[in-house]
């Protein structure tokens, strides 16, 4: 339960900056970092079993069928980036404090961000490959959310769309790729999937999963040919760059490649794609880094060209690239998010990032300057800085490639090559900005930030200082717990001291410090043979492409889409009679040997009254009303035959829905125009009859087999079981809320969000409102007759006295949640229709009904998830029986808060439809402003 804490701690972090903001900005903050900060001593506290090479684990059933479980797995690679993502994360919340404007929502940002956290938390810590995929989604989502927050500019909603579409993408190949490693290893439990590395590469899907796989982390992670996205994210606000940069979101590809190292790395095609793919990466980026004149620009594709230094160590497929490779993530996200908040104090303080109007800097900030400087520094990878060591133990590894054969030495030729290009984007970025002259035309004279502002940066660098100048002392147990969990077998031998001695690899970072700064004072040349090339918007040849899409969408649409809903019914039932026209070409064998059961006065009668009033209701179909009320006799004669066929649950269920469907049909009939459209010409009319006989007789042929054959069904495990196992005699019920209770819980979920979507339909919907019937009779003066309203206000008490009782006995008596929930909402909808809107609002102002779908699904999802508590599946229902003075015996059943929620959701989709529908027509309609 304490590894639990890690994720539920951010998950109530979301809710917290909701609340706290009304008490001020600074304790707002305070508040959201408290969060974070109770994670990490969960964190601390953890460690020394870390240290010690364990595999701590806490693991809740979820749906054991399908080896789903609630798997938090805490191995030394998850506990590094853990305290990567909750350590710059709290820092990130400190620097926001004082980054944001007081015009921008504080509370929905911190919000937006610990959502973020909780996501990649959710990924480092997953034990479940498809609990990982949920997270790594909850990524892109949360990203989306944040790279928008300034929504009012274009360049932030077009980079949160390219960022959520190609991530997405991404995801799905992701989800393909977990599900062929879940078939092929026999379970989804990251632990098994980790062990069986030789039966995952020696299958036959190994390449497809390879490819799946590596789609998502590169889609992630911003590797060539994907890493457009990345730079277009700058949209976002600086924190937000500072953590997805340095912490989350691009980080999360180079976890996934770490964490599948033991399973998918050891092969020639791994080589191959990842260590190509992280190669042209780093070059491309590095290149690109150059020419920004953006200092977040610049930043952005220097993570790129890092990303891929580090997918091109894990390519390399050595267990020393392996360890530099978890090397260079700890340094890259100190340096990277320093780098980030100093880029946002420039920009804060100068109001503008430009490059060429950002001179002189050093003279107005020095504080800013030498820490800006000295992370620079250590992204360029100058001697007693972090990157220094990550990058001489990359150049080293690029010496060890053979497999190349011939054109092995290509490897270390280009990575010495994207150190010069990281030393010259590097020395550009402190010469002009706090060098290089006065700034030009700024409209603020530029000045040091708050005190506070700095803090985060402060520690940051520092810590790059002391891991260049104390390496063994500071991270080198960190290193070894993370690459132990990366190769999963004994680490071999490596040295972090400073110096080496005079080797290649020394050479190859003199030849990069000295080319650097070569080519940066060549940079007007550079500046003119980059300007020759045709210029290349990424975000707008996205555009372009969506557009084209979407154009695309829409003229199929409109080919399959005429608005007709003749041809959609003609395509599915033609379907259907595809299917299942051939077998049914057998008559003889058509029929089975059961007997059919004597026909009576009653059925024929129910007979004859379902048939009357389906076809009164086609003849008569222009006369609404009465159509209306035939179709529901149909209604009434199914609930019927519910009952005569024993099923008093349905028959209950069925009259309840009938009576809120010719509401909302009275309702929606009043809103529809006067006059009906013509009746089809003579010719449909006979095309129509035809195909509506053929597909009738198949539909009837169908039900006579079926009928006429013995019923193998499973009714009889439930009937048995419903008693002991569910603790209720009404097998349906008990079925409802525990055999089938997640297929209840995503019904009622799905009502929720349906019942929100056509409420926030009608905010917006402007309807006619007809003064007269469809003959021309004016509507009576009286709206609400008297006799109604003292009648109706007279039955509501016996009504909801009903419901409850209802519900009380649906656990062993024909009943529960749904039907007294539908009980309750007519009730609730004859006062509107007797007393108006105008009448009962006031008395009801306190009744939100998007509050009870909100609380009725969470009851229903807690009481699942109360289940865990007793390490249970979730969802398991338990009951007791207890003796209570005066009352004897009584059950008591966890199923009825289950049922509890079912029965508030229903109530609150009900009401918050009909009622607001049946507002269209007064002076309470909805508003838009009235809920938001």
């Amino acid at each position: 339960m304490l590894l639990s804490a890690l994720l539920i701690l951010p998950l109530l972090g979301v809710l917290v900056p909701l609340w706290a903001h009304q008490y001020g900005r600074t304790r707002c903050a305070w508040a959201t970092a408290a969060a974070p900060a109770l994670a990490l001593l969960i964190l601390f506290l953890n460690l020394p079993g870390i240290a010690d090479g364990q595999v701590l684990a806490s693991r809740a059933t979820w749906i054991p069928a399908l080896g789903l479980e609630w798997h938090v797995r805490l191995d030394g690679l998850a506990w590094l980036f853990a305290l990567l993502i909750l350590g710059i994360g709290l820092l990130v919340i400190l620097y926001a404090r004082y980054y944001l404007s007081e015009k921008d929502s504080m509370a929905r940002f911190y919000s937006y961000l610990m959502l973020f956290m909780l996501a990649m938390l959710g990924v480092v810590l997953s034990g479940n490959l498809i609990q990982l995929w949920m997270f790594w989604e909850l990524t892109s989502i949360s990203s989306f959310l944040l790279i928008s927050f300034w929504w009012h500019k274009s360049e932030a909603r077009r980079g949160a769309r390219m960022a959520l579409t190609i991530t997405g993408a991404g995801g799905l190949f992701l989800l393909a790729g977990f599900l062929m490693l879940g078939q092929v290893v026999g379970s989804y439990d990251l632990d098994q999937v980790l062990a069986q590395g030789d039966l995952i590469r020696e299958h036959a899907w190994y390449p497809a999963i390879l490819i799946c796989v590596l789609l998502g982390a590169f889609t992630k992670s911003a590797q060539f040919p994907f890493h457009f996205w990345l730079p277009h994210a700058m949209a976002a606000p600086t924190p937000v760059s500072a953590y997805l940069h340095s912490a989350t979101m691009v980080k999360a590809g180079i976890f996934l490649l770490a964490r599948m190292y033991p399973a998918l790395a050891g092969t020639e095609l791994w080589f191959v794609i990842v260590s190509s793919v992280g190669m042209a990466t780093l070059l491309v980026g590095g290149y690109f880094a150059l020419y920004k004149h953006d200092l977040k620009g610049l930043l952005a594709y220097s993570t790129v060209s890092h990303l891929g230094l580090i997918t091109l160590l894990l390519g390399l497929d050595t267990q020393l690239a392996a360890i530099a490779a978890v090397f260079h993530i700890i340094n890259h996200a100190t340096f990277k998010a320093s780098l980030f908040m100093a880029a946002g104090i420039i920009d804060h303080e100068c109001g503008t990032r430009d490059m060429r109007y950002l001179n002189g800097l050093w003279r107005y900030m020095p504080h800013t300057a030498a820490l800006a400087m000295v992370a620079a520094a250590a992204m360029a990878g100058v001697p007693l800085l972090n990157g220094f060591l990550s990058k001489e133990m990359f150049f080293a590894e690029t010496l060890q490639q053979e497999l190349l054969g011939g054109l092995s030495w290509l490897i270390p030729a280009l990575a010495t090559l994207a150190g010069v290009f990281s030393v010259a984007y590097s020395a550009r970025f402190i010469h002009d900005v706090f060098f290089n002259g006065e700034p030009i035309g700024l409209d603020r004279t530029p000045h040091e930030p708050p005190r506070y502002m700095k803090i985060p940066v402060e520690i940051l660098v520092a810590l790059c200082l002391l891991v260049g100048i104390l390496p063994s002392f500071t991270v080198d147990g960190l290193l070894r717990m993370a690459s132990g969990a990366v190769l999963a077998t004994e680490l071999p031998t490596y040295n972090l001291s400073i110096w080496h001695g005079f080797n290649f690899p020394l050479l190859m970072s003199v030849i990069a410090l000295i080319g650097g700064i070569t080519l940066y004072s060549q940079r007007k040349r550079l500046f003119l043979f980059h300007s020759r090339f045709e210029r290349f918007d990424a975000s707008e040849t996205f555009e372009r492409q969506m557009q084209k899409f979407l154009a695309w969408a829409v003229s199929l649409q409109a080919k399959v889409d005429n608005q007709s809903f003749q041809r959609y019914l003609f395509a599915l039932l033609s379907l259907a009679l595809l299917m299942a026209a051939t077998p049914l070409l057998d008559l003889y064998h058509l029929e089975g040997g059961r007997e059919l059961h004597p026909l009576d006065g009653v059925s024929l009668m129910g007979f004859v009254l379902l048939a009357v009033g389906s076809v009164a209701t086609v003849i008569w179909h222009q006369q609404r009303l009465v159509s209306l009320l035939m179709l529901s006799v149909v209604g009434l004669v199914v609930s019927v035959a519910f009952a005569r066929f024993s099923a008093p649950d349905l028959a209950l269920t069925q009259l309840a829905v009938e009576v809120v469907t010719v509401i909302l049909l009275m309702l929606a009939l009043f809103f529809l125009p006067q006059k009906s459209h013509p009746d089809s010409s003579p010719s449909r009319l006979v095309r129509d009859l035809g195909l509506a006989a053929v597909f009738g007789g198949i539909i009837g042929s169908i039900s006579y087999a079926l009928m006429t054959r013995p019923l193998d069904s499973i009714s009889h495990f439930f009937l048995e079981n419903s008693k002991s196992g569910g603790g209720g005699t009404n097998a349906v019920n008990v079925i409802l809320v525990d055999f089938r209770g997640f297929d209840t819980l995503g019904e009622i979920t799905v009502l929720g969000i349906a019942a929100l979507g056509i409420y926030k339909l009608l905010l917006r919907l402007r309807l006619y409102m007809p003064a007269s019937d469809g003959e021309g009779r004016a509507w009576a003066v009286e709206r609400h007759p008297r006799m109604l309203a003292t009648l109706s206000q007279s039955l509501l008490p016996l009504a909801l006295l009903v419901s409850v009782y209802i519900f009380l006995r649906g656990h062993n008596l024909p009943g529960g949640g749904f039907i007294a929930g539908l009980v309750t909402a007519v009730a609730m909808i004859l006062q509107y229709v007797a007393h108006g809107v105008d009448w009962l609002q006031p008395r009801l102002q306190h009744l939100k009904y998007q509050r009870m779908i909100a609380w009725g699904v969470l009851i229903s999802t807690m009481t699942g998830m109360a289940s865990w508590l007793f390490d249970r599946p979730f969802l398991t229902s338990w009951f007791d029986y207890l003796h209570w003075p005066l009352v004897g015996k009584f059950e008591i059943a966890s199923a009825i808060a289950f049922d509890l929620g079912v029965y508030l959701t229903v109530v609150g989709a009900t009401l918050l439809i009909l009622a607001n529908l049946g507002k269209m027509t007064t002076v309470a309609r909805p508003q838009r402003q009235a809920e938001e």
